[in-house]
């Protein structure tokens, strides 16, 4: 049975309706309760996830294969954004309108009711608690779809919400596909869809959560710029560089891919980076040394790899990388290990450099000025992210501004605190996840009008 997250059949009717009555059930419970008194069940659930961050972390590993260095951090950034929420949910208020004559009005904030998370396999256990925490601090219920590919972790939260004191099934895990997503995005008990995961997939569930008038968070790919100044710390643009590029395996959607380099550093640069690139450890990710595991699946690694041929066609030059990666290990030979691969000689126009690879592939192009690069930084349909390198601080500002990305990181990368909103412009999606706004994605508002006097004689 789907509740509290134990298993529901695999994508069928049957355990997507019972997963949606039991978390209705659950939401009539939970909404009824004061701010403060959701608060403290989910400083409960933060309690326990920072207790076993060890051993979720490993589980984590296995069920995505990145570093356990990696999912030691996804692990601490869940706890924290449960936290988080949990100090917003007293704070969730309406206000006081005095109207003339001594009536007035107030509003209320109200939770949505039911809502949907579908996650993605790169962050399973960091995407449902972005999805559940601010979620449940509004008074909603959540039912989420994990990943088919990482579908061990998400049932761990629920357990964890269960001990923690949430009334059963509030936060109730459904196994499947895309049928399963699609039995939840048309279900009529259903308010919200908040979705992780590619831009194909992201209009399928906008289009069918609009034949139910549903709120949809959107959380879609990006080809995100990152430009590197000649007046930037050459050092830190390096290792900005790798972070933009390189963790889970490359498989992050607001990956800095498309790296432009201004024209009198680049050799230095890519000295530098390849170096760094080359010298990353791939192998047991359940091994503290390891910075790099293994891709998602076989299918996704032939993809990347695909993508490396498709690069060298079209004149890009490999400078290192990009080949499948056998360990030492001989446990590991079938495991889906490559390289991390660095693209020279690339231009704005090939396939490498347009589209998404979600995989260990930065593409290096040459810039002369601010306004040149800035123009072809923001020539895509993505908008996830973006960053720049430079001492500069007016320019730092101005590239900021003009950089048409949900985030502009200045000298650094893929930082992702909870207290600042994360999401995308374009093609990226909308929406936002973290930060104190999500709660009005979260919620909706209500308006009290009371008349203090007569009615108008009007008719």
């Amino acid at each position: 049975e789907p509740v509290h997250g134990l298993h529901a059949p695999r994508g069928s009717y049957q355990g997507v309706e019972e997963a949606i009555e039991s978390a209705h059930a659950a939401y009539l419970k939970w909404s009824k309760m004061a701010g403060m008194e959701r608060a403290r069940v989910m400083l409960e659930a933060a309690r326990i996830i920072r207790e076993r961050r060890e051993k979720i972390a490993k589980l984590e590993t296995i069920n995505n294969g990145k570093s356990i260095t990696e999912t030691l951090v996804d692990i601490d950034i869940s706890w924290q954004t449960i936290e988080y929420y949990a100090g917003l949910a007293g704070t969730l208020a309406g206000q006081h309108v005095q109207l003339p004559g001594g009536s007035f009005a107030y509003t209320r904030r109200e939770p949505l009711g039911v809502c949907v998370g579908i996650g993605a396999f790169n962050y399973p256990f960091q995407i449902a608690a972005w999805k559940s925490a601010p979620a449940m601090a509004c008074g909603n219920a959540i039912v989420f779809k994990p990943s088919p590919m990482t579908p061990v972790t998400a049932v761990v939260l629920a357990e964890i919400y269960k001990e923690a004191g949430v009334p059963d099934g509030l936060f109730c895990v459904v196994q499947g596909g895309a049928d399963t997503g699609t039995l939840l995005c048309h279900h009529p008990k259903v308010a919200k869809v908040s979705f992780t995961g590619s831009v194909a997939t992201g209009k399928k569930v906008m289009e069918m959560s609009a034949k139910g008038v549903k709120q949809v968070t959107l959380e879609l790919g990006g080809k995100s710029p990152l430009l590197i100044f000649k007046d930037c710390e050459l050092e830190n643009a390096v290792k900005g560089a790798l972070m933009a590029n390189f963790l889970t395996q490359g498989q992050v959607c607001c990956n800095g891919t498309r790296v432009y380099v201004q024209r009198e550093i680049m050799p230095q640069f890519l000295e530098e980076v390849v170096k760094r690139t080359k010298a990353i450890s791939v192998g047991d990710p359940l091994l503290d040394g390891t910075r790099m595991g293994a891709l998602i699946s076989k299918p996704q690694l032939e993809k990347v790899l695909g993508f490396v041929n498709q690069a060298k066609k079209e004149g890009a030059k490999v400078l290192c990388g990009g080949e499948p990666f056998v360990p030492s290990d001989p446990k590991l030979k079938g495991g889906y290990f490559m390289s991390p691969c660095v693209l020279d000689n690339c231009r704005d126009d090939m396939t490498c450099v347009k589209e998404e690879i979600f995989g260990p592939v930065m593409s290096v192009l040459p810039f002369d000025t601010e306004e040149e690069v800035i123009q072809r930084a923001n020539n895509t349909t993505f908008g996830l992210a973006s960053g720049v390198f430079t001492r500069d601080i007016s320019r730092a500002h101005r590239v900021a501004e003009k950089m048409e990305a949900g985030t502009c990181f200045i000298n650094n990368y893929n930082i992702s605190p909870v207290e600042v909103p994360f999401g995308g412009y374009k093609m990226s999606g909308f929406g936002r996840e973290n930060g104190q706004v999500t709660i009005e994605y979260y919620s909706q508002l209500k308006t009290v009008v009371v008349e203090m006097g007569d009615v108008d004689n009007y008719f």
